[in-house]
């Protein structure tokens, strides 16, 4: 899991950069549109909208864009339609890859991430060739700071976690839960006067593969450029890689 937990730190610190470009907030406001759409816009009735909008007031997006992302959503107020599409492929040493991408234009989503992937090689793959490596959970990431292990062993348990892991080299503690139990346990975790640093709903791989030197390099600046990319929001990968060369991309 270190992998994962590093990778989803760096992206919770660059978010803060992206946040002042402007560009965090349009890739929010486009998943919160989506959400409103497929679920409708009450956050209480629907999970998603719910995760989505906890999501870009962390970021200090704008209550009003908040609204009018939902508006647009559920066609309150016109706005550009957004399709939700998973493309699948590699990376740099056989990494397995997940993008997850929300677009208006799939064919030219679906060139520009081949383009992208190639000039990095890495390749896209068939519907269906890395998905079985990976499964949707609720992730949660707190401070070891904040909180003893034991007493967070039995904060999230006791509210449905499926485990909590703990890498002596990670400043982090990494909670796992279902799609169910996700909000019950963030919530209880919050309860007990915990901010966490990451909650999100993510793609975890069943298993990685360790890369380093140069293919890890390039591995990150892979991950970074398709993170960068408008339509993309977000990429999930099996990588493990050393400490020194995913702490590059923190600069």
């Amino acid at each position: 899991m270190a992998g994962h937990s590093k990778w989803a730190q760096i992206k919770h610190k660059k978010a803060v950069v992206d946040a002042r470009r402007g560009k965090l907030f349009s890739k929010l406001a486009r998943e919160i549109s989506v959400a409103a759409k497929l679920g409708g816009g009450d956050p209480s009735m629907n999970p998603r909208l719910r995760v989505a909008i906890e999501k870009a007031k962390s970021a200090n997006m704008p209550q009003e864009n908040i609204k009018r992302a939902i508006q647009k959503g559920t066609g309150e107020l016109p706005g550009t339609s957004y399709e939700e599409v998973f493309y699948e492929g590699y990376g740099p040493g056989g990494v397995a890859l997940m993008i997850h991408a929300l677009t208006d234009n799939k064919n030219r989503t679906v060139a520009e991430l081949r383009h992208l992937l190639s000039k990095h090689g890495g390749s896209l793959g068939e519907a269906g060739c890395v998905s079985w490596i990976f499964e949707k959970k609720g992730y949660i990431l707190v401070n070891k700071t904040d909180i003893d292990e034991d007493t967070l062993m039995g904060i999230v348990i006791d509210a449905g976690a499926e485990d909590l892991r703990n890498d002596p080299k990670e400043d982090n503690y990494e909670v796992i839960t279902s799609l169910e139990d996700f909000q019950k346990v963030k919530d209880a975790i919050v309860a007990a006067g915990i901010t966490p640093q990451a909650a999100e709903i993510t793609m975890l791989p069943k298993s990685y593969i360790k890369i380093e030197g140069e293919t890890a390099e390039k591995m990150i600046k892979l991950m970074e450029v398709l993170e960068d990319h408008d339509d993309v929001q977000n990429v999930y990968a099996n990588f493990d890689m050393p400490e020194e060369i995913m702490a590059k991309a923190e600069v």
